[in-house]
C-alpha cells in the first residue's frame, strides 16, 4: 500500500514540487507554515547534535518541513476548531500523514521523504497512526519529527490546547520517553539543543 520508492533523485528538490506544496500549505493555514518553519528548524537542530551527514541533515529539514502537508486535505472547521474533536474528526485529522504521503509521492524527488512524513505519528510504544509500528520499526528521521513536531505544538499556541513554557514542555517529553518518544532521542534534544541538563 505505501509502496513509493525512489526511481533516481538527486538529493535536491525541485522549485517546481517546493512552489506547489508551498502555495497549497500557505493557503490552507498561515499558521502551519510558521509550524512547518520551527519543526524544519528543530529536526535540523537535533540532526546537528547527533553529528548527522549532510545528506540526511537535508532530509531531515525537507521531511520537517512538509510533515503536515496532508493537512491540506482536512477540513477547515476541523482544523480550526477551538474544542475537543469529535470520534469521526479524529478519523479526519488522523488520515493527514497518508494524504501527505500521496501529495509527496507525486514527485520522485520527494518519494524518500514521503515515507518519513507516512510514519511522523506512530510512537516508540507501537501506539500510534498509521501503521501502529514500534520502536525502530519507524524510520529514524520519523522519530526525530516526532520529538520536533510535538515540543513545537505544545509550546506554540493551538486552538485546542493550552500553550506550555519550556520546562512543562521538557516534562511531557521526559514523561513520554520510551513511550511515545525515542528516549535517545529526547535526550539528546533536551541536553544538546535545548541545553537543560
Amino acid at each position: 500500500m505505501y509502496d513509493c520508492k525512489v526511481v533516481g533523485g538527486t538529493g535536491m528538490v525541485s522549485a517546481d514540487i517546493l512552489d506547489v506544496t508551498l502555495f497549497a500549505q500557505t493557503e490552507k493555514n498561515i499558521r502551519d507554515l510558521s509550524h512547518a518553519n520551527r519543526v524544519s528548524e528543530l529536526c535540523k537542530s537535533i540532526g546537528v547534535a547527533m553529528k548527522l551527514s549532510e545528506i540526511v541533515l537535508y532530509n531531515l529539514e525537507v521531511s520537517g518541513f512538509f510533515h503536515d502537508i496532508g493537512k491540506i486535505a482536512v477540513s477547515e472547521t476541523i482544523l480550526n476548531k477551538p474544542g475537543p474533536l469529535t470520534p469521526d474528526e479524529w478519523v479526519e485529522i488522523k488520515r493527514h500523514p497518508e494524504a501527505g504521503y500521496r501529495i509527496l509521492c507525486t514527485s520522485l524527488e520527494m518519494t524518500e521523504i514521503a515515507k518519513y512524513v507516512l510514519y511522523h505519528h506512530e510512537r516508540y510504544d507501537g501506539l500510534g497512526y498509521p501503521k501502529g509500528l514500534k520502536k525502530n520499526e519507524i524510520p529514524f528521521i520519523s522519530r526525530i519529527i516526532s520529538v520536533a513536531d510535538s515540543y513545537d505544538a505544545m509550546t506554540n499556541q493551538r486552538l485546542y490546547k493550552k500553550t506550555l513554557n519550556q520546562k512543562q514542555a521538557v516534562q511531557e517529553l521526559l514523561r513520554n520517553r520510551g513511550k511515545q518518544f525515542d528516549p535517545d532521542i529526547v535526550d539528546i534534544f533536551v541536553e544538546k539543543v535545548l541545553h537543560i541538563i
